[in-house]
C-alpha cells in the first residue's frame, strides 16, 4: 500500500465520507496492483460500499496511469476511467430532454391528472398493488390524463403495461433490470429511466444506454429501504460530473429546502414525492419548486 496516497485521498475528500460498515478494512482485492489496492482501501475508509470501492480502485489506477500523477486531491470523473462510453451506443434508448425539470412521483391516476393540469413537466406513476386489473386501470387512466398536456409520463416497474398503453416511458430500479425485458422495451420506442445509488450501479445502468439516469438517494428518505446510506451533495456532484453525457435526475429526500443545492451539481432534474404529495397546498408547492428551474 502507498500510505501517503491512502492518507491523502481520505484527507482530500472528506466531503464524500459516510459512516457505515464499509469503513472496515477489506480482504477482497481482485488485483495485486498497489494503486488499485491503495485507492480501494481509501474509498472503503471513506464509507463507499464494497462494490463501489472496487470500481473506484480500478478507476484510480487508470487515472494515475493516464495522468502520471499521484496527486490525492484528484478524483476519477472521466467516463473512460470506469470503462463507460461517453458516446451514445447504436442501441441507445430514445433521448430525453437534458433538462427534465421538476419531476413528481405520484401514487395514483388522480394525482397524475392533477399534476398534468399543473403543467408539471415530468411525472411518474408509482402505483403499488397486487391487483393486476387495478394496476392496468390506473395506468390507462394515467396515460389518458396526460394526453394534450405538456407532461411526460413514466410508469414505474410495470413495463409491459406501459408498452401496451403507450406511455411516454418506463422507470426501473436496479432490482428490475434482472427481470425486465430491456430489449422489448427498447423495441417499443419508449424512453427508459434507471435508478442508481453509486458507481457500480451507474456502470450497470450505462450498459443499457437508457434515456436518463437517476442519482441518489441524495438525502434521507422514508419512502423506500435503501441498500446504501444517503449519498449527500458531495457524492452527487461527483456522480453528475461522471455521467454528464446523460440527462440526469437527482432523487431521494429532495424538497424546497435542498433542491437548489442538488441542482447546482449539474443535474437537469430533481424528483420529489412528499414535497408535493404531502403538501398542504400542492399547487403552491409545485409553483415554488418550479422556481428552481427558471
Amino acid at each position: 500500500m502507498n500510505q501517503a496516497l491512502f492518507d491523502g485521498i481520505i484527507q482530500s475528500h472528506q466531503d464524500l465520507f459516510l459512516e457505515n460498515d464499509s469503513n472496515k478494512p477489506s480482504l477482497n482485492y481482485s488485483s495485486d496492483d498497489e494503486i488499485y489496492r491503495t485507492a480501494k482501501g481509501a474509498c472503503l475508509k471513506l464509507g463507499f460500499i464494497e462494490k463501489d470501492a472496487e470500481c473506484l480502485g480500478y478507476a484510480w489506477q487508470k487515472m494515475i496511469f493516464e495522468t502520471k500523477s499521484l496527486d490525492p486531491s484528484q478524483w476519477p470523473d472521466k467516463a473512460n476511467y470506469f470503462n463507460i462510453n461517453s458516446q451514445p451506443s447504436k442501441d441507445a434508448f430514445p433521448v430525453c430532454d437534458r433538462n427534465l425539470g421538476l419531476y413528481v412521483v405520484a401514487p395514483d391516476a388522480k394525482w397524475i391528472e392533477y399534476l398534468a393540469k399543473q403543467n408539471v413537466p415530468t411525472i411518474q406513476l408509482r402505483f403499488k398493488s397486487d391487483d393486476q386489473k387495478l394496476i392496468e386501470s390506473e395506468i390507462i387512466k394515467s396515460v389518458e390524463a396526460v394526453k394534450g398536456s405538456q407532461s411526460r409520463l413514466f410508469i414505474n416497474d410495470h413495463w409491459k403495461l406501459a408498452i401496451k398503453h403507450q406511455a411516454y416511458g418506463v422507470h426501473l430500479g436496479q432490482e428490475d433490470l434482472d427481470i425486465a425485458d430491456i430489449n422489448q422495451i427498447r423495441r417499443s420506442g419508449l424512453r427508459l429511466g434507471l435508478s442508481t445509488h453509486g458507481y457500480a450501479e451507474m456502470i450497470k445502468a450505462d450498459e443499457h444506454s437508457p434515456s436518463y439516469i437517476a442519482l441518489g438517494a441524495v438525502f434521507p428518505t422514508t419512502l423506500k429501504k435503501m441498500e446504501t446510506a444517503p449519498q449527500g451533495i458531495g457524492r452527487l456532484y461527483r456522480y453528475a460530473k461522471l455521467m454528464s453525457h446523460y440527462p440526469l435526475v437527482a432523487i431521494g429526500g429532495i424538497d424546497e429546502s435542498n433542491m437548489s443545492a442538488a441542482l447546482k451539481s449539474g443535474v437537469g432534474s430533481a424528483a420529489v414525492v412528499r414535497a408535493v404529495i404531502n403538501a398542504e397546498d400542492p399547487a403552491l408547492a409545485i409553483n415554488r419548486l418550479k422556481e428552481n428551474f427558471n
